[in-house]
């Protein structure tokens, strides 16, 4: 009976043990690998999966998050042969299980080696200018590369992040000048540029005052020339008239021509600027006949002379 009792609970404890072999419970977020006799044979997804005990077992527990790798500081040397000290991170997440687990010894030194390999080639290949001011576009080359590059792993690269570029101090204190150089220069050239713009300006704007002025005296000179033109018609039609008066035998309207070329030609002389004495024949009694003259014309002309008034 003790035997048996006995037996029965060796019986119990190896099923029991059977049925924890057989149990798999495949957390969310993790794939497990099975192997039958060593060899791949399946993926046991988040759950509950059985397995066949001492037959298969599971093999690799892959994580199948996002995951992140800090990449240590390195040196890289640019093209233009400066040397700075350069880390990141590396964002990825394994897309099949069983090419992470068996086309790869070991994933994370893996990825942490190829993207640390790449970095030095894509920043190699640029200029420290270029290195400090296109973070994007490194950053953008450096995920494209690798994610090429573990592709046959079965992991897929998110993110590669340059977190620091540090070059070295007196190389820094060099930009730092050429920086402060370039920006007095911008700064003298904006001034430069501001004069010349002031000078074109108060030029213009002293030839559109010349060209006002041109078209000033152009205009007076046009009506001047107007008020002569006009002037000698009136003259011509005076001495029209006077010969008219003439040659009708009117002694009277050439007495009155005379007297006023005469008057102007003395008024003229007499607005002269130099100082002068100017001696020369003058008969008053002519005068007074001329004037008498154009009294004469005027009253048969129906105007009426008078002298001035006696106070």
């Amino acid at each position: 009976m003790e035997y048996t009792y006995i037996a029965l609970l060796v019986v119990a404890a190896v099923a029991f043990l059977f049925i924890a072999k057989a149990l798999v419970i495949v957390p969310q977020g993790f794939a497990y690998t099975i192997e039958r006799f060593g060899r791949y044979k399946a993926v046991a997804t988040p759950g509950l999966t059985f397995i066949t005990p001492f037959i298969e077992r599971v093999a690799v527990r892959m994580n199948m998050m996002e995951q992140v790798f800090d990449i240590p500081s390195q040196t890289v040397i640019t093209r233009d042969n400066a040397t700075t000290v350069v880390d990141g991170v590396v964002f990825f997440r394994v897309l099949d299980a069983s090419m992470a687990a068996y086309q790869v010894a070991n994933l994370a030194d893996a990825i942490l080696n190829i993207t640390m390999t790449n970095i030095r080639t894509v920043m190699g290949s640029m200029d420290l200018d270029e290195l400090l001011s296109h973070r994007e576009k490194i950053n953008n080359a450096l995920m494209k590369v690798v994610d090429e590059a573990t592709d046959p792993w079965g992991v897929k690269v998110t993110r590669v992040e340059i977190k620091d570029i540090s070059p070295p101090h007196d190389l820094v204190e060099s930009m730092a000048r050429q920086m402060k150089a370039e920006r007095e220069k911008r700064a003298l050239v904006l001034e430069a540029e501001g004069k010349r713009q002031a000078e074109v300006l108060k030029a213009e704007g002293h030839k559109r005052g010349l060209v006002l002025e041109a078209e000033g005296r152009k205009e007076s000179a046009f009506l001047d020339a107007e008020a002569r033109e006009r002037a000698a018609q009136a003259e011509a039609k005076a001495t029209e008239m006077v010969s008219a008066a003439v040659k009708e035998g009117d002694q009277q309207a050439l007495n009155y021509f005379v007297a006023l070329k005469y008057a102007e030609s003395l008024k003229d002389i007499a607005a002269a600027p130099n100082q002068k004495v100017i001696f020369m024949p003058l008969e008053a009694t002519n005068l007074i006949g001329s004037v008498g003259g154009i009294s004469e014309l005027l009253k048969e002309s129906g105007v009426s002379v008078t002298g001035p008034r006696k106070k």
